[in-house]
């Protein structure tokens, strides 16, 4: 088979960098996105593959992202929306959006939405970093999603992991009949500088005996892998989402299909897509 053109944001650490660098070893056309230039500097050289630097606190860099993108590939096999992280007290973006929400749903959304043409036509995956934490502290209200109300930085970070799960069914409930498949999966308890600038728990949880339960960027970058390498609908079934490699239940409210439409619908509001 030839060789998927892959493209990982959020690829300069972590997971991403572990995803690529299995990719890679596995003959496929990487294409990095990151936010650091010298560490995504760094890992295109070390892969030899080509790069994007793109910071998600600004979404006109998320424009700029897109258009070179669709310059520079004609065809887009995978789409990891891998960037993302948890922030600590509540602040705005330029774009006037709360970091986290913006960070982690609006520009993979708008990322997503202005690569469409490209998906379609490549019948691409793109695939969701989501994580558990929609379960355990996600909790969506449609009416503020920027937590302007009840802010804390694990709701918000998984209000928009839950987000992730939605933005999933809803890409693949309306863009799954022209060749897009979506799915979101959690990539596991990953040892990485994830919540360092935080006092969320899990910061604190990679210096007590609890560290057994959390796992290499290596073994967290496999899960990514496993979904970018599969073939949809044999390996793993789209619109869903995952944990270590299987159908998983998250937070009740990610079956919720009128959620799921009416987050989409306010998303393209924001952002002005209509």
């Amino acid at each position: 088979m030839p060789a998927q053109t892959i493209l990982i944001t959020g690829a300069s650490d972590g997971i991403g960098a572990a995803c690529a660098r299995q990719l890679t070893a596995k003959g496929e056309r990487v294409v990095l996105i990151g936010r650091s230039p010298q560490k995504t500097t760094a890992l295109a050289q070390e892969l030899g593959a080509p790069f994007h630097l793109a910071n998600f606190t600004d979404l006109s860099q998320v424009h700029r992202l897109a258009a070179e993108v669709q310059a520079a590939y004609s065809r887009i096999d995978v789409l990891a929306n891998n960037a993302g992280g948890i922030m600590g007290k509540r602040e705005l973006t330029r774009d006037g959006f709360e970091k986290t929400f913006q960070v982690n749903h609006l520009a993979p959304f708008l990322l997503t939405s202005l690569l469409l043409p490209t998906l379609i036509a490549s019948s691409a995956k793109v695939i969701q970093t989501s994580s558990i934490a929609a379960r355990l502290t996600g909790k969506l209200n449609i009416d503020d999603l920027q937590n302007e109300k009840k802010y804390t930085p694990p709701k918000a970070y998984g209000d928009t992991k839950l987000a992730n799960i939605l933005f999933t069914t809803e890409l693949q409930r309306r863009y799954g009949p022209q060749g897009i498949t979506a799915v979101a999966f959690h990539p596991g308890n990953v040892a990485t500088n994830f919540a360092s600038d935080t006092t969320h728990w899990i910061r604190f949880l990679y210096r007590t005996p609890l560290r057994r339960l959390i796992i290499s960027p290596e073994q967290g970058g496999q899960h990514l892998t496993w979904l970018a390498e599969g073939t949809p609908g044999v390996t793993w079934t789209p619109g869903v989402y995952y944990e270590n490699d299987k159908i998983a239940r998250s937070n009740p409210q990610a079956s919720d299909a009128g959620l799921a439409r009416q987050l989409w619908d306010r998303s393209v509001a924001m952002l002005n897509l209509a």
